[in-house]
């Protein structure tokens, strides 16, 4: 996936200008699919090159114009023929984890400490996506329509990604903290 196909979707579900993307990108897609202010700018300017997305200079008092960009219908096309081709299946990659298997050869305290602060960003995140689920979905997925519905199951796909990591670190950490006390 190219970042364009993640600003296709955010653009789909509301038209927006290169700065609401980018905090669109802070608050939910970015949890996902990361992106810098600058390449939103830059991918938009090849995105509007190629037809994909028109803009709209809205004045506003005492500001520049806002360039507000919506998806065309060749954007659209594009969408369609992204959502319709094969995906890889996700590979699990992490630096963490390679760091947790060689900790044997270095100074375990240290790859200790990194996984407790891991820890403490997957519980961050893991508390974030429950609040936005308990405030955006408070009945689940019972009678969400479908693009709702889609939102919902991918909030849902990440706070089981995190529960995971919050698991599988706290496990890491509990068995190395009862293999320290019995050594």
């Amino acid at each position: 996936m190219a970042l364009e196909h993640a600003l296709l979707v955010s653009l789909s579900e509301c038209p927006a200008s290169g700065l609401e993307l980018t905090r669109r990108f802070d608050r939910s897609i970015g949890f996902f699919w990361s992106a810098t202010h600058q390449q939103i700018y830059r991918v938009l300017a090849r995105m509007e090159a190629a037809g994909w997305v028109s803009r709209e200079d809205v004045a506003q008092s005492g500001r520049p114009d806002k360039k507000v960009y919506a998806v065309t219908p060749v954007g659209h096309d594009e969408l369609r023929r992204w959502l319709a081709e094969p995906g890889p299946v996700e590979s699990f990659r992490s630096e963490l984890a390679v760091r947790l298997r060689a900790a044997s050869y270095g100074d375990r305290r240290v790859v200790l400490d990194q996984v407790a602060d891991h820890l403490a960003d997957h519980r961050t995140r893991l508390a974030h996506y429950e609040t936005l689920a308990a405030r955006d979905f408070p009945d689940g997925a019972v009678g969400l329509p479908p693009q709702r519905l889609d939102v919902y199951l991918v909030l849902r796909g990440g706070i089981r990604l995190e529960q995971f990591w919050v698991d599988w670190l706290t496990e890491y950490l509990q068995a190395h903290t009862t293999q320290g006390a019995s050594a």
